[in-house]
């Protein structure tokens, strides 16, 4: 009989010793794995930086990729961190077509300048732009042709595609945010009503809040097609409108006399190639009068029945009128103190 078994004996609190030992090895080894995962996943400030230039960079390619029937948007000024959305969202731009003016500008060619620029756009992109529509495009209306055209950096690396589409620039220049299709979109240039537009030279300009200095203020909406079967001429609209405008401001003030409030009502008028275009929306508005009729005088306030009254108007001592005009009620109550002082004891 063999004595194998007997030559090397092994109790039981040897082998729960090295099962212990053998699971503080494996913790440590399972510990030493965590901390390597947990190094891995810690982002840095520099890393998100990183990440979201790769992002604005991918997302900018796609967006210069885009085919027509694309929509994109952006937030900064220079458009650099423009982005493909969806349609449905609110959106700055429609691609309607793209354009290579590579013949024209090859490699080494320098940019060309505004005017140049301005040039390409209407030759290249107009009809682009016509065809895409399937419609006139309203020259009166709120769309206008847009060209994305490559920056700088992109110019250098040699990129000569022209991206021709579709937006809405507001008075003052601001784009405007659009949704839906631009096919679908009804071109009349209004706003809806409670909307006020900023003074700007003694014009309109850009959508603002109805407590600021403003132009006009937008209260109603009216579709001359509802109307008129076939243009209707300046007169027939000015009658209508006249007749449909004071009614709608009407229920808009609740009955306010905007004579006593030194305002007056006005209205848009369409042309004819904006009726054939599909622009037959228009706005009435109020608005004020410089006296010498140069332009629009400033209105502060909303004239909405339910609007909160208009701020005051009073102006505020400059700095340092303030303690002038408490100098001078100082020193006449001082006066006024000894005049009656100097009565008393004469008396």
């Amino acid at each position: 009989m063999s004595d194998e078994p007997n030559r090397f004996p092994l109790s039981r609190p040897a082998v729960r010793t090295r099962v212990l030992m053998a699971g503080v090895f494996v913790g440590a080894i399972v510990a030493m794995s965590l901390s390597w995962v947990f190094s891995w996943g810690v982002e840095t400030e520099a890393d998100r930086v990183q990440a979201a230039e790769e992002a604005a960079v991918t997302a900018r390619r796609e967006a210069f990729s885009s085919p027509p029937g694309s929509c994109l948007t952006w937030t900064k000024p220079d458009a650099s961190d423009v982005k493909k959305v969806g349609c449905a969202q609110e959106h700055l731009f429609e691609v309607a077509g793209v354009v290579d003016i590579s013949a024209q500008y090859p490699k080494d060619a320098r940019p060309p300048n505004a005017d140049a620029w301005q040039t390409i756009a209407e030759q290249r992109c107009g009809q682009s732009v016509r065809d895409y529509l399937d419609k006139p495009l309203d020259p009166f209306g709120k769309l206008s042709l847009g060209v994305l055209r490559p920056d700088e950096q992109q110019w250098t690396q040699g990129e000569r595609k022209l991206h021709c589409g579709i937006q809405w620039v507001s008075p003052g220049g601001e784009l405007q945010p659009l949704k839906g299709k631009a096919k679908d979109e009804n071109q009349s240039n209004v706003w809806e009503p409670g909307t006020c537009l900023a003074l700007v030279n003694k014009t309109v300009g850009d959508p603002v809040d109805c407590t600021k200095e403003h132009s006009y203020e937008i209260v109603g909406l009216v579709n001359l097609a509802n109307h008129f079967e076939a243009f209707p001429s300046a007169d027939e609209q000015e009658k209508w409108l006249d007749t449909e405008c004071n009614r709608i401001v009407g229920e808009y003030t609740g009955g306010a006399n905007l004579r006593d409030k030194g305002l007056i009502l006005g209205w848009d008028l369409r042309e004819k190639e904006s009726w054939d275009a599909g622009s037959t929306l228009v706005n009435c508005k109020v608005g004020a009068k410089l006296e010498d009729n140069s332009g629009l005088a400033p209105v502060r306030g909303s004239v909405a029945k339910d609007a909160p009254p208009p701020p005051t108007t009073e102006q505020k001592p400059r700095q340092g009128e303030s303690n002038k005009q408490n100098d001078q009620q100082n020193r006449q109550q001082e006066q006024e103190q000894q005049g009656g002082s100097e009565q008393g004891n004469g008396g």
